[in-house]
């Protein structure tokens, strides 16, 4: 039996203006833990919500624990209490209350005809000090914490996706990259072996690795600037998947708080780690992959406070495609009073990685390439052994958050990153090179090696303003980022791949300064508005360390400076319409930015940057039964896209090149369904179309023009988890059943050719018992012969004495084959995970 009693604290109050305290709504009883001995005296729980000016629970607080089983059990009763919100005369607050929730044993039969004993509520209004006002209380220091879920704030966009990983964690994923499949209209591909970064396709863009998507680590930036590899390269293969709570992707420039990089989207990793204790995990599979994973979370702490470590290493499914790397991030959490906490985060990676690249079909299909002449050799061969890289990152950040009165809260945070690459391709085999005169081709493997620090300040300020008695969200926000970088591009030689002719060397310095402001109002009953604008400088200042050493004039140094600056304004907004309580209608628009490469930049040149304008219509749709065990959520939009300036990947340099501006046109439909803690699925489809606008046709006529090559038009993607209970020789066993399909349509490819479709599916099933956990993955279950990666495009790869043929031809990168992983896993120090 279960006896709660409310004790208000309220931040602060008027004695002019009286305080009506939250009044329950719905409280049901929480669930008396399984498994835990009966009980022969009560046990209580001390339980701290915070209920926003909704009378939502928006966070769980343990401040007195019962035991985990218990605490839990409290938390997951809470969690879907409604209240009618506090007020401070008819404005609603953000209120805390203290509730004990007691756990009583079973009362005997004989007393089964008593009426059950339940406390008054009592509720305490602060007192008056005299002098306007009263004073804040301080909460006793807490025995443990364990939070609970947050409430996510309002989408701004149909495509903006507060996704929390939750179940569909069992589903075989390589990396926290993997993640992003979640999101509507996502495809990967990695031509560049396992630690290169993936190449993200988003809402009809060829992001690249990053040049259209702006990628954030707890709020930290990824995005490189002036990158060798790609102007905007983001890595994302150093995060620890177990510690990804969850992630935000907001699909279009629709937030405020977007910056550089958010063409197509933004993508913000959090982290967390809510099992406490430590977990550790060793895998082993085929082509000799191992896997290695620690992560530990103190029991006394918040799910903010973790360590992980992350080893793996393996030969690859084919020639030159080894791996090896190991990553660390660790977090904190440190409360400085009842209100401010403090984070410190940390980071360090390092990898080394092979790479097959990419082989022409014909050759495939022509036995000629130098593996065995089966099919699958020949499938999973290569051409330039010479072919790989190495990176390594540090990462640190210090973040302070301080909710304030009436419902406000300041964050601020500082970052640094130091981040080193060098990597080598080579595309087209020996075609691009003018060589001595009596000399022969010396190769076009090409060397791209990047070494940069970032450094920054990001913050946002909510003052929780109130105006005609409603309350009114606004926050300010800004960032201040500093790259200091250098990015240099040469060719190799084939023999020995000694250097031998450089195509860029720059020391590249950027300042990025941005602010915001965005605000959310309510006219009608059904209607909300929000919007805002944001607005960004780029100063960039360029050593350009590859001038000609003569000219016409003479000699001069071989060095030159260039200095470009940029100023944009992106106002954005969007109209929710209410048209019954669980369907909503909402419309979004906005522009956006991306800075320019150093690379391409002229001295003097104003306004360094490519303009984004975007729009987004369509329907939402969600419901939850009473008990809160069950959910769906459902919703479909169109979109439509402008860049004044788009990049396509060009096989002569190994990275994107302009190509002036390009339009989108697309939809998507998705819809997620849990159930019970036990079945958690999701599914996905989306459709784009990519082109060239017409030269002076009209900036409506979104469906004419030239196709944008590489870019999938239909991309559809299932998730699905299953998760359960039984018993063997009288021992509970849990065990879980994963799913995850992906179906790309054919890509389109320069001279009017197309891929063909992809078609996967993953799988993975594990039992626990007790502590011990086992688990099998099998990726590729059909062992499809599929390609990862396709172009079309003129090369030479027999050798620099053979005539180069000026016929284009389709090139591909191999897909992995099917993948076998065995998994043991240890819980340790875990009192609450039982099957």
């Amino acid at each position: 039996m279960f006896i709660p009693t409310l004790v208000l604290w309220l931040l602060s109050a008027s004695p002019e203006v009286p305080v009506t305290p939250p009044v329950p709504v719905e409280a049901a009883p929480p669930v008396m833990p399984a498994d835990v001995p009966a009980l022969t005296q009560p046990v209580r729980v001390l339980l701290r919500l915070t209920l926003d000016d909704r009378g939502e629970v928006s966070r769980v607080d343990v401040r007195e624990s019962a035991g985990v089983a218990f605490d839990r059990a409290a938390m997951a009763a809470a969690l879907r209490w409604r209240f009618e919100p506090a007020r401070r005369g008819e404005v609603p607050l953000e209120v805390q209350v203290d509730v004990p929730v007691t756990f009583e044993p079973v009362v005997p039969p004989s007393d089964a005809g008593a009426a059950p004993r339940a406390e008054n509520t009592d509720v305490t209004q602060p007192a008056d000090d005299g002098g306007g006002s009263s004073p804040d209380p301080k909460p006793p220091s807490f025995s443990t914490t364990v939070r609970g879920q947050s409430v996510a704030p309002p989408p701004v966009a149909v495509g903006d996706f507060h996704i929390t990983v939750g179940q569909l964690a069992d589903v075989p994923r390589n990396s926290a990259t993997d993640l992003l499949l979640l999101a509507p209209g996502v495809m990967l591909a990695n031509h560049g072996g396992e630690g290169h970064a993936e190449t993200l396709y988003l809402r009809g863009f060829d992001a690249g690795e990053g040049k259209d998507v702006e990628m954030r680590l707890n709020g930290v930036p990824l995005n490189e600037v002036s990158h060798a590899h790609g102007h905007g390269y983001a890595d994302t293969y150093f995060i620890i998947p177990e510690l990804v709570q969850s992630l935000r992707v907001t699909e279009g420039p629709y937030d405020p708080s977007q910056g550089d990089f958010g063409v197509a989207g933004t993508v913000d990793y959090q982290l967390g780690l809510e099992r406490r204790g430590i977990t550790a995990s060793a895998s082993y599979g085929s082509f000799a992959s191992r896997r290695l994973s620690l992560v530990w979370g103190p029991p006394e702490s918040t799910d903010a406070t973790f360590v992980g470590v992350l080893l793996r290493q393996g030969h690859g499914f084919g020639p030159n495609r080894a791996y090896a790397n190991a990553g660390l991030m660790a977090q904190t959490e440190l409360r400085l009073g009842p209100e401010t906490r403090l984070r410190l985060f940390g980071a360090s990676y390092g990898a080394r990685f092979s790479t097959a690249g990419v082989v022409r079909e014909t050759d495939v299909v022509d036995a000629r390439l130098p593996c065995d002449a089966d099919a699958d050799s020949q499938f999973f061969c290569l051409y330039d052994p010479n072919q790989g890289g190495a990176s390594q990152r540090h990462l640190a950040s210090v973040e302070l958050v301080s909710r304030l009165e009436r419902g406000g809260r300041f964050v601020q945070q500082a970052f640094a990153v130091a981040r080193q690459m060098r990597s080598r391709e080579n595309f087209t085999g020996f075609l691009q090179d003018t060589p001595p005169v009596g000399e022969a081709q010396r190769g076009d493997n090409t060397e791209q090696s990047y070494q940069g620090t970032t450094v920054g300040l990001r913050g946002r300020y909510t003052p929780g303003l109130t105006w005609a008695g409603q309350p009114q969200p606004v926050e300010l926000g800004y960032v201040a980022r500093y790259d200091n970088v250098h990015t240099r591009a040469r060719r190799l030689r084939d023999k020995g791949g000694a250097p031998y002719a450089t195509i860029f060397d720059n020391q590249v310095r950027t300042t990025n300064l941005g602010a915001y402001l965005s605000l959310r109002g309510a006219p009608m009953e059904w209607l909300t508005l929000r919007g805002g604008v944001r607005v960004d400088t780029f100063l960039f200042g360029v050593e350009d360390l590859n001038r000609p050493e003569s000219d016409r004039q003479g000699s001069r140094i071989p060095e030159e400076s260039v200095e470009a600056y940029g100023f944009f304004a992106s106002p954005r907004a969007s109209a929710e319409v209410r048209l019954t309580p669980r369907l909503t209608w909402l419309t979004s628009a906005g522009l956006g930015a991306r800075s320019s490469d150093a690379a391409g930049l002229s001295d003097a040149e104003f306004a360094p940057y490519a303009r984004v304008t975007s729009g987004e219509t369509g329907l939402g749709w969600h419901w939850r039964d009473d008990a809160g065990d069950s959910a769906l959520e459902v919703r479909g939009a169109v979109f439509a896209t402008r860049v004044s300036q788009d990049l396509v990947f060009s096989e002569t340099t190994g990275r994107n090149q302009p190509i002036g501006p390009s339009q989108r046109l697309g939809a998507f439909g998705t819809a997620r369904f849990q159930w019970n803690q036990r079945l958690d699925v999701q599914a996905s489809l989306a459709w784009a179309r990519a082109t060239l606008p017409v030269p002076g046709a009209s900036s409506w006529r979104l469906w004419d023009g030239t196709v944008i090559p590489y870019i999938p038009q239909v991309l559809g993607r299932v998730d699905a988890a299953w998760r359960g209970t039984t018993t063997v020789a009288r021992q509970p066993v849990g065990w879980s059943l994963a799913l995850g399909h992906s179906a790309i349509g054919p890509k389109p490819l320069p001279l009017d050719r197309y891929s063909e479709s992809i078609f996967l599916f993953d799988v993975a099933a594990r039992a626990r018992w007790r502590a011990v956990e086992l688990g099998v993955t099998v990726e590729n279950l059909l062992d499809a012969r599929w390609r990862e990666s396709e172009f079309n495009y003129v090369s030479n790869f027999r050798g620099p004495d053979a005539p180069a043929s000026l016929l284009a031809t389709r090139h591909f990168s191999a897909g992995a084959p099917r993948t076998v992983r065995g998994t043991l896993t240890v819980y340790l120090d875990l009192q609450e995970d039982r099957p």
